[in-house]
């Protein structure tokens, strides 16, 4: 015979998941049941110190709650605890009229301890101290907490759009995925469920309150009437028995429902991600100058005539003395932080070493001070998500992971301006103005806005810096209006697909074929090395990315160099351009089948090709190949004015070199030769491109 066993991952909880599904109906019966039957003095004792246990429970995880959401089910757990109270105090009335007659120990230690330690034995002090309690609760506390989760859950409806609108902003920008998206609308929505849940909460003990001082009279006048009546007991000893137990069974109940009454009020007047104690801890005591001046009032108080001295010089020397502590430790930090840097970074034997020699950030970004507050997370600054989502979309377009982009702070930078390294050599530059827009003019809005005019630094567009309020102003407009943090994080994505070629390093190509090996490890395994180099393979990429030619079909792209193993790595770059021939015309022109290009003058076109073709004897003259260059960058500038791509159709044999002719003062101008505009297409040309004007 198989023993099941309760414990273990494999216990009969585990086996039996339903029964954590009953475990909540189960309770709520059992606490509706303490009504109905009746329960013996020893039974009340374990229930009345199980309501006193979780109530402190309660309480402490209200206290370390580091976020309001983190304690959602608050709410639930404050009908359950009122319920709880209600429900014995129904069955402490019980015993008390029942068994009252016989003493003061009828309905439990508990409450007889209560009446008895509390409150001295004393009806009239029991009486105001159950009043206090009572008003505090009442009035006081759980006022003013339904007060704050009312206004809470009123701000948290009304911020809800605006919440919902700019998370949908993030997932469009790529600072996080459908994933976070869908937890940070959750997390919208259950805040404003919870806060909502709290208003009405709130009345719960409030009608326990009620309801207690209601039983307290209750018990008081029944406990009288059936003692000197029923049981024929004089008024002293019907009064000593029956209110005492009345007093204490109301105390016992009160004392739970102030303590979860003030962990309620510390649920609803949280702010931040902090624990209360540290957070007032961390507030209250760390200004010293504060506590010096209190000492020096506490302690000109304790020095009047008739004051108790004692007491006041006593707490004026201890603020006093933590002022003083407070103040010696603000001024050690800093050479404390500066000695730990020092020896951090220092060789034990104070000889050069190793560790002295840092290896160049291969992408790295500069900030001015005045920038530090876009990537301090604590002050708002959202720029490294921002940064985590141009990474992530660089790789979904280019079709490799770049390296992580290391952010420091440069106090020589002008406090508002940033800087965009590349192996440690400044490849893109700007300012950004923390806490200001950038209004774009997408080149025909003639609105002139207040503010400071400047350039697009990805774009060269002209553009605007405006204040915050201005924002709907310049949208209405027409402009396109970004902050600071867009600004700068668009820059560097410009930067990054500008120099995707220098990002592929040795490293980065090497992930990309372990990823690539996980859905086709054979083709990986057949082609590099055995058949294609591993620089071969990076400088066919390499050239591919120097054209804006992405590589995410890097299977696509071995099966070439597979087929065409042996060659030159610029045929080889020839023949993956051939095979990738559709999806770049796609990617330029879209699903359309006639392709506007632009062309060279025949005349002009047959002087290149003598003198760029391959083993050409006859150079280029270089007055004709600047002249090229520039009417080449016309050509393209009116190309793209008018809504079309800047694309230009050579012969095959110069497709290469006037590539590269003409990437300087035409980057955005795309080069195709005759071979790779694919046989569903056909062309229709725009402009030619002659050497005389």
């Amino acid at each position: 015979m198989s023993t099941l066993s309760l414990k273990g991952p494999d216990g009969l909880l585990a086996q039996l998941p339903g029964l954590r599904a009953l475990g909540a109906p189960l309770l709520i019966v059992l606490i509706l049941a303490m009504m109905l039957v009746p329960l013996p003095a020893f039974i009340l004792d374990l229930l009345f110190t199980l309501n006193i246990a979780v109530a402190l429970v309660v309480l402490m995880v209200s206290s370390y709650t580091k976020r309001t959401l983190d304690f959602a089910s608050f709410p639930s757990v404050l009908l359950v605890t009122t319920l709880m109270r209600l429900s014995l105090n129904v069955a402490s009335t019980r015993a008390v009229l029942l068994k009252g007659h016989t003493g003061t120990g009828a309905a439990g230690q508990v409450i007889e301890s209560f009446a008895h330690f509390l409150i001295g034995g004393s009806f009239a002090v029991g009486l105001v101290v159950f009043a206090i309690l009572t008003i505090i609760n009442f009035v006081v506390i759980t006022k003013g907490a339904g007060r704050i989760a009312e206004v809470s859950a009123r701000f948290a409806l009304d911020a809800m759009p605006g919440k919902q609108m700019a998370i949908d902003a993030d997932l469009a920008a790529g600072s996080i995925d459908e994933k976070e998206a869908r937890k940070r609308r959750n997390e919208v929505t259950q805040e404003a469920e919870f806060y909502g849940s709290m208003d009405g909460a709130s009345k719960f003990v409030r009608g326990d309150a009620i309801a207690g001082i209601l039983i307290l009279f209750i018990n008081m006048v029944g406990g009288l009437v059936i003692g000197m009546l029923q049981h024929g007991l004089p008024l002293e000893t019907a009064a000593n028995n029956y209110i005492l137990l009345a007093i204490g069974d109301g105390l016992v109940a009160q004392v739970p429902a102030l303590v979860i009454s003030v962990a309620a009020g510390l649920i609803v007047s949280r702010v931040g991600e902090e624990d209360i104690g540290r957070q007032i801890a961390g507030q209250l005591f760390n200004i010293p100058r504060a506590l010096g001046l209190t000492a020096c009032v506490i302690g000109l108080l304790g020095l009047i005539p008739g004051m108790p001295h004692i007491p006041f010089l006593v707490l004026a020397a201890l603020s006093g003395w933590a002022a003083w502590a407070l103040t010696q430790a603000a001024r050690k930090k800093p050479a404390a932080d500066a000695a730990a840097a020092a020896a951090k970074t220092a060789a034990p034997n104070g000889e050069a070493s190793w560790d002295d020699v840092a290896p160049v950030d291969l992408l790295g970004l500069e900030v001015g001070y005045r920038l530090i507050a876009l990537v301090d997370k604590d002050r708002g600054g959202d720029l490294l998500g921002r940064i985590k989502g141009v990474r992530k979309k660089f790789a979904g377009e280019v079709g490799f992971l770049p390296p992580a982009v290391h952010i420091r702070d440069n106090l020589e930078l002008h406090p508002s301006a940033y800087r965009i390294l590349l192996k440690g050599v400044v490849v893109g530059e700007g300012q950004a103005f923390a806490g200001m827009h950038m209004a774009i003019n997408p080149g025909h809005i003639k609105v002139p806005l207040a503010g400071t005019a400047t350039t697009d630094p990805a774009f060269g567009l002209p553009a605007t810096w405006i204040e915050a309020r201005a924002r709907d102003q310049a949208q209405a407009a027409g402009y396109t209006v970004v902050d600071a943090s867009t600004v700068l994080a668009t820059h560097l994505n410009h930067v990054m697909q500008s120099h995707a070629s220098e990002l592929l390093g040795r490293t980065e190509l090497q992930e990309l074929l372990d990823h690539t090996r996980k859905y086709a490890h054979a083709l990986v395994d057949e082609t590099v090395p055995k058949q294609v180099a591993l620089p071969v393979l990076q400088k066919v990429l390499r050239n591919l990315l120097d054209e804006t030619v992405h590589v995410r079909d890097i299977r696509g792209i071995l099966e070439v160099l597979a087929e065409h193993a042996g060659k030159d790595a610029d045929e080889l770059t020839r023949e993956v351009r051939m095979a990738l021939a559709p999806a770049i015309v796609q990617s330029l022109y879209g699903p359309v089948r006639q392709l506007p290009v632009l062309a060279i003058e025949p005349g002009l076109e047959q002087v290149l090709v003598q003198a760029l073709a391959p083993q050409s004897a006859a150079p280029l003259d270089p007055a004709m190949g600047e002249l090229l260059a520039a009417r080449a960058a016309e050509a393209a500038q009116q190309q793209e004015q008018d809504g079309q791509p800047a694309c230009l159709l050579v012969p095959d044999r110069i497709r290469v070199p006037v590539a590269r002719l003409l990437r300087r003062k035409a980057p955005r101008l795309h080069v195709l030769s005759h071979s790779e505009i694919p046989r569903t297409h056909s062309i229709q040309i725009q402009r030619v491109i002659g050497a005389h004007a």
